[in-house]
């Protein structure tokens, strides 16, 4: 694989911009059946917390196979939401996802030495106490999370569908993902810089502007909460355009499609 220039990364964004404006509802729907699955399973007690994070692979291949079947203009149906429970790969996906919940668990323990475990608190309690921040380095701990969780979000990158697609072992996988990443570091920098830009600060912009306008609670949700389910799924389907790009088109035999869709009909 040639290294890509770092203008891909911002291609990247337009990609999954043009996949989401193809299906815009469809992708939409996926996404919020997504989203209500997982508040559903956090109902449960103890594995609540842990699921979602766990079936992280699996329904990646979701929202992989949407993009995929848009690139070839078949329809998207919320019963593609199941298809990574279809596959063949689906106890290699669940193995990786238990990774995906070590790395995290092991991300947020190291930033208990910079903040004496205030973000570990946050994230693994019912709640965070305001006096547990008085005097924490709560954002510097953010920052040493999220640097030590760097290397395995590489590794995890590529991984769930070169399981499902090219039916990698998980360690091949994991390895091919790493480096793969690490070959394409300067589109990587300039998709993630993007992201940061469009998903962080264009909310943050408008919310201002929106507050110095109306000064009105309600039509801030109102304007914010569609336009980051928006931004969100974007950013979903142009996870397909990072792997199409460094891996090329996935196997046409692969990933089944579901009962309704357009070739079924």
């Amino acid at each position: 694989m040639e290294k890509l220039p770092a203008k891909t990364g911002w291609l990247w964004v337009k990609e999954g911009l043009a996949l989401f404006r193809k299906q815009p509802a469809e992708v939409s729907t996926l996404f919020l059946s997504y989203m209500f699955l997982m508040l559903a399973l956090g109902i449960l007690p103890i594995i609540g917390q842990l699921l979602p994070l766990i079936l992280v692979p699996v329904f990646a291949m979701s929202f992989m196979q949407a993009c995929r079947q848009i690139e070839e203009g078949k329809r998207v149906y919320p019963s593609l939401l199941l298809v990574g429970f279809r596959s063949p790969a689906l106890r290699t996906l669940l193995a990786l996802g238990v990774l995906y919940l070590l790395a995290a668990f092991a991300a947020v323990a190291v930033s208990t030495l910079v903040d004496g475990g205030a973000f570990w608190k946050a994230m693994t309690g019912p709640g965070l106490d305001p006096k547990d921040i008085e005097g924490s380095n709560l954002r510097l701990a953010m920052i040493v999370a999220a640097l030590v969780y760097i290397p395995a979000a590489m590794a995890f990158w590529f991984a769930a569908p070169l399981i499902a697609w090219h039916e990698m072992p998980l360690g091949k996988a994991l390895f091919y993902s790493f480096f793969a990443v690490r070959r394409a570091a300067k589109a990587f920098t300039v998709y993630g810089l993007a992201w940061l830009v469009i998903g962080v600060l264009l909310p943050a912009a408008v919310s201002t502007i929106v507050a110095l306008l109306f000064n009105n609670m309600t039509v801030i949700v109102f304007i914010l909460l569609p336009m980051s389910i928006i931004l969100t799924v974007v950013m979903y389907c142009s996870f397909y355009p990072t792997y199409t790009a460094v891996f090329g088109k996935p196997p046409r035999d692969e990933a089944p499609v579901p009962e309704n869709s357009d070739s079924a009909r």
